[in-house]
């Protein structure tokens, strides 16, 4: 079990538990709050966390509901490796209805044209070259396994810009309020077709599910190595 997060940072005290969802960061929700609270597990800097605050600004524009950090006590987004964020009420989404976003996440791409790179990361066009970015480091892995990811990253097109990283029916909410598009850990600057892959699957190229699968491989790589290894098995076949 997870260390309890610092909820009196916040100035928060209320009942904690754990909920199910974060594979790579614990979570914990309070109860018998009026407004209930999200804490969870943070790598990211503080740059990499007020990022966010331009590109969820682009989100709310698109149509989505988004869960703002709520700064601590001390006006920092994370806390002693927390963060926290409201907590949103709604049905979760099932995986056939994320093709339901696709138009807002168009306006959201649109929306995050001007917008630089997160601090600390690099895109998947970025590591054919370099080595570290994000929660990916070349470094750690087998040279034949580096090899494939670029050549998978290599052969990929299209157009770059901000992404969430993670579409998946676990992070989209059917609220009061519209959809809600939640954890945004993995968001940065790189092919759109990441995100596209999940809202126009008819349009997604064998290329581009290829070089997804090169990216989970390699920021799965030190964080969910059983989950990486077994994604580098299926990039071995494709490649």
């Amino acid at each position: 079990m997870p260390a309890l997060p610092p909820s009196p940072l916040w100035g928060v005290q209320a009942a904690l538990e754990p909920i199910g969802g974060g594979h790579r960061n614990a979570v914990f929700r309070t109860s018998g709050l009026k407004r209930d609270l999200v804490f969870k597990s943070t790598r990211r800097t503080e740059a990499a966390l007020s990022w966010l605050t331009p590109v969820m600004d682009a989100a709310e524009a698109a149509g989505f509901t988004v869960p703002r950090l709520i700064p601590a006590l001390d006006g920092a987004l994370s806390a002693a490796g927390w963060t926290c964020e409201p907590y949103l009420e709604g049905r979760p989404f099932a995986p056939e209805d994320i093709p339901k976003i696709a138009p807002l996440i168009d306006r959201f791409h649109r929306n995050t044209r001007a917008l630089p790179q997160r601090p600390g990361f690099l895109s998947s066009l970025d590591l054919i070259e370099a080595t570290t970015g994000g929660d990916v480091d070349l470094m750690a892995m087998p040279a034949e396994i580096i090899a494939l990811c670029r050549r998978a990253w290599q052969a990929a097109q299209g157009e770059i810009g901000v992404i969430h990283g993670d579409l998946n029916a676990g992070n989209l909410i059917d609220t009061a309020h519209g959809p809600a598009l939640i954890d945004w850990d993995e968001a940065r600057v790189d092919l759109r077709a990441y995100d596209l892959i999940r809202t126009r699957p008819e349009t997604a190229s064998a290329t581009d599910k290829t070089a997804a699968l090169a990216w989970e491989v390699a920021c799965s790589w030190g964080i969910e190595p059983d989950h990486a290894r077994i994604c580098a098995q299926v990039l071995q076949r494709r490649i």
